[in-house]
């Protein structure tokens, strides 16, 4: 007899296949825990200690703080589930916070949340997971998968508003047919009903906002604790190539900032480049600071490559809109030809590729902003 698959798309009955929730002790997790223990999924929670807590950090609004790890334990109490933790403290500063430094010193504006998805969570947390035995890692993760014949894709979720596809971009075709996403198909709304009826302590709870090793989204402060010798004075240039002010070290600037420039002039000025190598700040009007065209590094594809000879469409920043694009594989490399202009485009972040499809826009990968 052939058994039907069950809701994550795995051919066994829920009681007989055991699966790891990342809980990060936000409403979430919590919740994806609690809905696996409801279907009589074998349920164990894992929430990582990423950093060491400081009196400052815990009172921020953020994930795998003090107070988080306590939530998850009460979660876990609560659902009668096994929970475990993992301490990652190590591997973490490595990983994402030491490269999150060296991001902004060569004048890049980094996303720490996609380096941590692709190392810490969705690659030692797989190891873990595949160490338990476990059939399946789940996360709370705003993003849609389909599993199909023991493939699975991602897609965005249908609550744009909270969609986390391009955050996870790098994650790997063998990491994503072990992962699977809950939350893609719901609101946000939803899940914090589930959660009030499962009767859960976080119901309530407000949503991180920080980047979880950046106390109150003072990214300098880390900076200046970890680098003290990045903040070097440099020349301030127009795009004639003027000298126009002095600045206090080029990790204070990010592409398209307008705010804090510190030069008198008769109109707006933005960043424009950052050059690292003259310690130079380029600055210009807002214009000069429309892009049409990409440069990518280091390519993680999802997808085959014929997907790519059609339009598609792509996103250059976390909160920006879909716009159609051609894009030109090569090698771990691509250029990306935007149909529409977009302002402020900067190199470390991240440029994700999407396809629509009858089960929404599929993620077919993505690369790093090179120029």
């Amino acid at each position: 007899m052939t058994l039907k698959t069950n809701s994550i798309g795995i051919n066994k009955k829920p009681k007989d296949t055991k699966v790891v929730v990342a809980m990060s002790g936000g409403v979430d997790s919590s919740t994806v825990a609690g809905m696996m223990k409801k279907e009589g999924y074998k349920v164990i929670g894992v929430t990582l200690k990423l950093y060491d807590d400081s009196k400052e950090i815990s009172k921020s609004k953020q994930c795998c703080a003090g107070q988080d790890i306590m939530d998850a334990k009460r979660v876990a109490q609560k659902l009668d589930i096994e929970h475990k933790i993992f301490y990652f403290q190590n591997k973490f500063k490595e990983k994402v916070v030491d490269n999150f430094v060296e991001s902004y010193l060569k004048g890049e504006t980094p996303i720490p949340c996609v380096q941590c998805n692709k190392t810490v969570k969705f690659n030692d947390l797989f190891e873990e997971s595949k160490n338990l035995k476990a059939d399946a890692l789940i996360t709370g993760h705003y993003v849609k998968s389909v599993t199909n014949k023991k493939n699975t894709d991602m897609y965005m979720a249908i609550d744009e508003n909270r969609d986390q596809s391009y955050f996870l971009f790098n994650t790997t075709r063998e990491q994503l047919n072990y992962l699977r996403f809950p939350l893609g198909n719901m609101l946000k709304s939803e899940t914090r009903e589930i959660a009030k009826k499962l009767e859960l302590n976080v119901a309530n709870k407000p949503d991180s906002q920080d980047i979880c090793f950046v106390p109150n989204g003072n990214y300098k402060s880390v900076i200046e604790k970890l680098r003290p010798d990045s903040f070097k004075k440099g020349n301030i240039k127009n795009t004639n190539g003027k000298v126009i002010g002095v600045h206090d070290g080029i990790v204070n600037f990010t592409i398209g900032q307008r705010k804090g420039i510190k030069v008198a002039a008769g109109e707006p000025l933005y960043v424009i480049d950052i050059d690292p190598e003259k310690n130079e700040i380029l600055v210009g009007q807002k214009k000069e600071l429309i892009k049409s065209f990409i440069s990518l590094r280091d390519l993680n594809l999802l997808s085959e490559k014929n997907d790519f000879n059609k339009e598609i469409h792509v996103k250059v920043r976390s909160t920006g809109k879909l716009i159609k694009a051609k894009v030109e594989l090569n090698n771990g490399f691509a250029n990306v030809n935007l149909y529409q202009d977009e302002y402020g485009i900067s190199p470390g972040q991240a440029c994700v590729f999407y396809k629509k499809n009858k089960d929404g826009y599929k993620v077919l990968g993505g690369g790093w902003i090179k120029k």
